[in-house]
């Protein structure tokens, strides 16, 4: 293919996505509010979809099958926490104003500028082997499409730099790098448009590993299940679709870990996942959405991985270029074409956000800090915006002459997955500190140095040293013999741990003591007042957003006229003007009228410099201009007492609420209650009326007759008087019931005698007629239990009559079971009439229940023959329940103690 055509289609393609980026930014406040939406805030989450999954997964792929799934199934299992710990973290740095996972560690442990500076030395380190494989992966790409023999060409690794294509995409990508991210200073480091455009990156290089998918599996073969049939005939093919040949535990547990880290902790994913979020609930879709995505762009991995090895394993042609090789092979130069540029896309993308955010750690954490501090060039030039801009060109240039450099000399010989994983695990190293410091108060800016220290210096000794000493640069008898000959420095065996691989053996000593440094550090370490009061801020966010005041806890004084001098120096006159504008109407004061800015404007001050500069140079900025007042004793003391009696008083809020919150429960419970009792009183007193008026209609009505009929006979009068004498004795017994009622509740049971319980219930059941309804099941020996014999008879004669009355007289069966369990006797009675439904079994022994029968009508009755004897049995230390047993419609079950 013509070079010229190349290079010309591939600088249209880089205008094209410059020119999306500038329309963007032209009309963001404007037009385009759409692109602020969760879906291209998703989609520019794929930027974590680089020429290494383009090119580097397939080549991993065909030499270990399912092995290169860790990498996309990390941020996969951690998408559903997404919503919880990133958007946290997006909550932290809105309010704090962070620009960068550096600036992110240096705010929390007291904004502290060394702490910052080693997180940018870790990131850039870390960084530099990662965007070489991108270099690596466009030069490469490049070879291919515009030599005579692509299965035959190589990149000429001696080629000098002028002659070298991988040194001029370098320029390029600096060159456009520069105009995507650094034409402002903004206070809050969005660049919406370069955001834009890496989400029409996203899609168009899904598009394309689709397309080049499709033709590789439906055009080159009949489908998947001819290719897949192909390979299965070939051992060293079918061994790559074998998931048991291809599954590690331990390399895989690290892989995905890392990758998860990863994911948040890499500078360009933490710039357009934090910095760049305008919306927390964006991270909702993109917990979904952006899986999704993962899948479709690695459905094809594995096919294409198959057919280059089938078609050109035999070639010589590296794995890793099969995406771009397979269609040359097969004479589709504009798929060809199109695959190289879907490549050089993701790499593009990558390169330019990773190059523009760790400019922007660079400037405002590594060189500003010091230039600030030592008065490297006068800040009080007006020229300071576009000498900050100016450090940050400057530092793309030079990272990616970095990055070209180290492509040169040691990624040539390795693979892009390798490379990629040395990237992986350097920013791996920020886990303990980031995520240790937005859940626990007590790391500190000792322990976060520590661990950052010693895990970096374990990463560098354990993955890139090896590179380095494989690629001529240090004997190579250190990687068998171990460093200085001692075998327990040995870099790919630890103090004489071996892992499987190098990559899980290093990942497991850095992070590890990395995070072991980390906790041991900051528990014997004290923190300073900075210290603690972001550690609060970034723990309790919570607490903050909502209206928590930050700004007494440090007293500060400054100028006015220095305030003004400070925002016009480093963020210009003009937007120092809007800035100033905005608090004064936010506020409802005239700045000019006073002297003297009090601590919410210094605060202010501070928050927008550190939107722009990075939290420590903002730190050294303010301390510049404002002096800290000494707090006295007796001020820390009264801090001490309201902090102190503030947390008494939200706990004592906290338990009265609880209590209120159970009082309206339980007042809510007891008024159904009440409601309930109320309707079964009004029922009780219903019948209990009907029931002695009828006795008592009976009784007037016979003694009339006989009061009016003197000459009634003799047997006559004799039936009358027994009619009469029966309805009393039923009044008697009604009126007794409800006397009992009051007895009960008012003493306790008196007159307790020994006595043979199963005695009892014999003379019980001889009082009864029907007795051919009763079986008993009863020992021969006595149960004695100690009880008033006379209530115990109650409670029986209770139970037998409510047995009786809902059987059936030709069908029904009552048995009577008395037997012993422990130190107790159990009296059980059971029929087969009306059963009890569950939803009775709390209300049968209350007062006034009486359970309606459709097929015995009206019940008969109080309604407080179980109540009295509930009462009865409780007074004798027993109890007595409900059973439900299977072969019985209702059970009664009395347990009392057995007497000593």
């Amino acid at each position: 293919m013509s070079k010229i055509g190349i290079i010309a289609a591939t600088l249209g393609y880089l205008g094209l996505l410059f020119g999306i980026a500038f329309a963007v930014d032209w009309n963001k406040n404007r037009r385009f509010k759409w692109l602020n939406s969760p879906v291209i805030y998703s989609l520019s989450l794929a930027v974590y979809c680089t020429a290494w999954t383009f090119f580097g997964s397939v080549g991993r792929a065909a030499d270990a099958g399912a092995a290169f799934l860790p990498i996309y199934l990390g941020p996969v299992v951690l998408a559903p926490v997404w919503i919880i710990v990133l958007q946290k973290i997006v909550s932290i740095s809105k309010h704090q104003r962070i620009t960068s996972v550096a600036d992110f560690i240096s705010s929390r442990y007291g904004k502290s500028t060394f702490l910052g500076i080693v997180a940018v030395i870790v990131a850039v380190f870390g960084i530099i082997p990662y965007i070489s494989i991108q270099l690596k992966a466009i030069a490469t790409s490049l070879d291919l499409l515009t030599t005579a023999n692509p299965f035959q060409s190589k990149h000429d690794p001696t080629l000098p730099f002028y002659a070298d294509s991988a040194f001029y995409v370098a320029i390029l990508l600096a060159a456009f790098s520069i105009l995507f991210g650094t034409r402002h200073l903004d206070p809050n480091e969005r660049h919406a448009g370069m955001v834009a455009a890496i989400a029409y990156e996203s899609i168009l290089k899904l598009l394309i590993f689709l397309a080049v998918g499709l033709f590789i599996v439906y055009e080159l073969f009949d489908g998947f299940g001819d290719l897949f049939g192909q390979a299965i005939q070939l051992p060293a093919q079918a061994s790559i679709l074998t998931i048991s040949d291809n599954i590690q535990g331990g390399q895989w547990f690290w892989l995905m870990l890392v990758s998860m880290f990863a994911f948040i902790l890499l500078p360009r994913q933490f710039h357009v996942a934090v910095v760049e979020n305008d919306n927390p609930a964006n991270l909702k879709t993109a917990s979904w959405l952006l899986p999704l995505y993962l899948l479709l762009i690695n459905i094809f991995v594995i096919p294409i991985a198959v057919a280059g090895n089938l078609l050109l394993g035999s070639e010589g042609v590296s794995p890793d270029t099969y995406v771009l090789t397979l269609p040359l092979w097969a004479g589709k130069e504009g798929l060809a074409f199109l695959s190289a540029l879907g490549g050089f896309s993701a790499a593009t993308g990558m390169v330019i956000v990773a190059t523009v955010s760790l400019s922007i750690m660079i400037s405002n954490n590594f060189i500003l800090p010091l230039v600030i501090r030592y008065e490297l060039i006068d800040p009080s030039r007006a020229e300071m915006p576009e000498r900050l801009l100016g450090i940050r060109r400057v530092s793309i240039v030079v990272v990616l002459l970095l990055s070209y450099s180290y492509f040169k000399s040691v990624g040539e010989g390795y693979s892009l997955v390798s490379i990629g994983l040395i990237s992986f695990l350097a920013v791996a190293q920020f886990a303990p500190a980031v995520f240790g410091g937005i859940y626990w108060k007590r790391g500190n800016k000792s322990g976060a140095m520590a661990g950052l220290l010693v895990g970096f210096a374990v990463w560098c000794f354990t993955l890139p040293f090896p590179t380095l000493i494989e690629a001529g640069w240090f004997n190579k008898t250190i990687l068998t013999d171990g460093l200085f000959g001692c075998g327990l420095l040995n870099p790919w065996a630890l103090f004489g741990l071996e892992y499987s691989d190098h990559f899980s053996h290093a990942a497991f000593w850095s992070l590890s003591l990395n995070t072991f440094s980390y906790v041991l550090v900051s528990l014997y370490t004290t923190t300073d007042a900075i210290g603690l009061q972001q550690a609060d801020v970034f723990v309790n966010i919570d607490k903050y957003q909502g209206g928590y005041d930050q700004t007494g806890i440090i007293k500060r004084q400054a100028s006015i006229a220095d305030i003004q001098k400070v925002m016009n120096r480093f963020l210009g006159a003009k937007q120092a003007r809007k800035l100033l504008r905005l608090y004064e109407r936010e506020h409802q004061i005239n700045l000019s009228q006073q002297i003297e800015a009090d601590a919410e404007l210094i605060h202010f001050t501070e928050t927008k410099l550190t939107g722009a500069l990075g939290a420590a140079s903002s730190k050294i900025i303010i301390a510049s201009i404002t002096k800290i007042d000494p707090i006295s004793m007796e001020e820390m003391l009264q801090v001490l007492e309201q902090t102190r009696e503030i947390i008494q008083y939200s706990k004592a809020l906290e338990r009265k609420s609880s209590e209120l919150e159970t009082l309206t429960v339980e007042l809510r419970h007891a008024n159904v209650r009440l409601q309930e009792l109320d309707r079964l009183k009004a029922e009780f007193v219903s019948t209990v009326t009907h029931e002695l008026r009828t006795p008592i209609t009976s009784i007037k009505a016979f003694a009339k007759i006989i009061a009016d009929n003197p000459q009634l006979d003799s047997q006559q009068k004799e039936e009358f008087l027994d009619i009469v004498v029966s309805e009393s004795e039923r009044v008697s017994r009604l009126i007794n019931q409800v006397l009992d009622l009051e007895k009960i509740q008012a003493s306790e049971p008196t007159n307790f005698v020994k006595i043979d319980l199963v005695q009892l219930v014999k003379e019980v059941t001889r009082t009864f007629k029907d007795q051919y309804l009763l079986s008993l099941s009863m020992p021969a020996e006595p149960i004695l239990i100690s009880c008033n014999k006379d209530r115990m008879t109650q409670v029986v004669v209770n139970l037998l009559a409510n047995a009786f009355k809902f059987c059936d007289p030709e069908q029904g069966k009552i048995e009577i079971v008395i037997d012993t369990e422990g130190s107790h006797a159990r009296l059980r009675v059971s029929n087969n009439g009306r059963a009890i439904h569950k939803d009775q079994e709390t209300i049968v022994f209350d007062r006034f229940t009486q359970l309606q029968d459709p097929t015995l009508g009206k019940p008969t009755g109080s309604g407080l023959g179980l109540y009295i004897s509930k009462h009865i049995v409780e007074r004798h230390k027993g109890q007595i329940q409900l059973i439900f047993l299977p072969e019985w419609a209702t059970s009664f079950l009395i347990t009392l103690p057995l007497a000593d």
